[in-house]
């Protein structure tokens, strides 16, 4: 039976990174994936650019960019490896990156050049790498009980068996189940009674249903930029980002965005013209303009949203100069507080991640090491650590896998 120090399950972001960070501090490491291709996510994310991570994470306020029970469990290892170690990493290995905005980083060409870097500090920490493979088996031998030496796992596999002293899973969620995606870390921390937090789909487009989504169908990809929110008081959460109208709902970051926080039943309320003063230029536009209210209303908004909103009141289907006040304002208040209640989300066939998972009360923060189960360590999106969009999982990825690439016992 092959021996190692550490098997790694799942080369994806985080995977790969903790297997090539181990390596490189001379431990024998095993990486495994049944997937016939390393780092899927990798590969489609940004476009196909690889939204590597943010230069705007503040570690010492994760709450600020993460989602969770408890987004301070992040802090530990968020503050160990920063953004700009991982910017460090990307220059050395000489891939032009460029920000697009909000301090979000991407491969000027390709995620590709992402994954290839993974894969070369991996080779650089001499890693075994057993790719597709799969995973029939995993038991605990707990040798502590009549010996100085730590328990060990013994993985089978259908590449054979092998042992170790230490299990890390980094098999991610269960989203976007076309490139791989599986329930593999779930039932195996059940296996070893390891709690879980409910999981749902994250950063996921939001589906309206029925006649009162018809008037809307009709926008089918226009995108502008909203204000949304969900919640009340303390709990109010919004973002100013872009809106993408689909035949089924509403996407675009906006909506990925606030899909995290969005508690189903409750509505979402959408300034569908933050930076523009509507009471103001629709009393202007009705003392200057003989146009029809629709056509004033396109130099504010989209013209299709402009036509489509219109439509809906008859009081708003004639010239502006012959508008009531009343139906002006009440036009002004809907345009910047729609309020609309989705029916449900596009699934984690279209979820970018996974709400929940491990829970981190059960996982020490300085090592990703399980408190209740030596030698088993949890990593990137498996647990309950969710992101922002725009770079904060990879971040997480990079910096869990690191905390846990550091603290992984070596082999004397």
């Amino acid at each position: 039976m092959q021996q190692f120090d550490a098997v790694i399950i799942g080369a994806g972001a985080a995977g790969l990174f903790c297997a090539g960070q181990a390596g490189q501090r001379g431990l024998k490491v095993l990486l495994i994936d049944h997937a016939d291709k390393v780092a899927e996510k990798i590969r489609i994310s940004g476009g196909g650019r690889c939204n590597f991570t943010n230069r705007d994470l503040d570690p010492s306020a994760p709450h600020k960019h993460f989602v969770g029970q408890n987004p301070q469990f992040c802090r530990s290892a968020l503050s160990r490896y920063t953004p700009q170690d991982f910017i460090a990493l990307v220059q050395k290995h000489g891939i032009a990156h460029h920000e697009k905005h909000k301090g979000q980083l991407f491969a000027d060409r390709s995620a590709e050049d992402i994954i290839a870097m993974l894969l070369a500090e991996c080779a650089a920490g001499g890693v075994t790498h057993w790719q597709p493979c799969s995973v029939k088996n995993i038991a605990f031998s707990d040798s502590s009980a009549h010996s100085t030496s730590a328990g060990s796992y013994q993985i089978d596999t259908d590449r054979g068996p092998v042992t170790a002293r230490s299990l890390v899973i980094a098999t991610g969620g269960l989203s976007i189940p076309k490139i791989g995606a599986t329930d593999f870390g779930y039932r195996l921390a059940q296996q070893f009674s390891i709690p879980l937090v409910e999981r749902r789909p994250g950063l996921v487009p939001l589906t309206f249903d029925g006649a009162g989504w018809a008037p809307y169908a009709q926008l089918a990809g226009l995108a502008l930029p909203v204000q949304i929110s969900t919640g009340a008081k303390k709990n109010r959460m919004a973002f100013d980002e872009d809106l993408l109208f689909t035949h089924r709902g509403l996407s675009g970051p906006a909506v990925l965005q606030i899909s995290s926080y969005w508690q189903e039943g409750t509505p979402l309320a959408i300034n569908l013209a933050p930076t523009v003063d509507l009471p103001a230029a629709l009393a202007q536009g009705k003392a200057r303009s003989r146009k029809l209210i629709a056509n004033e209303l396109a130099a504010l908004v989209p013209s299709r949203l402009a036509d489509a909103w219109a439509q809906r009141e008859a009081d708003w289907q004639r010239p502006i100069a012959e508008a009531s006040d009343k139906a002006l304002a009440r036009l002004a208040e809907q345009l910047a507080r729609w309020e609309q209640t989705p029916t449900g989300t596009e699934g984690y066939k279209k979820a970018e991640v996974t709400l929940g998972g491990v829970d981190t009360k059960a996982i020490s923060q300085q090592t990703m090491e399980c408190k209740a189960q030596p030698g088993l360590y949890f990593i990137g999106e498996v647990m309950d650590v969710t992101g922002w969009l725009g770079g904060y999982n990879f971040q997480w990825a990079w910096a869990s896998a690191f905390a846990c690439a550091q603290a992984l016992p070596t082999g004397e």
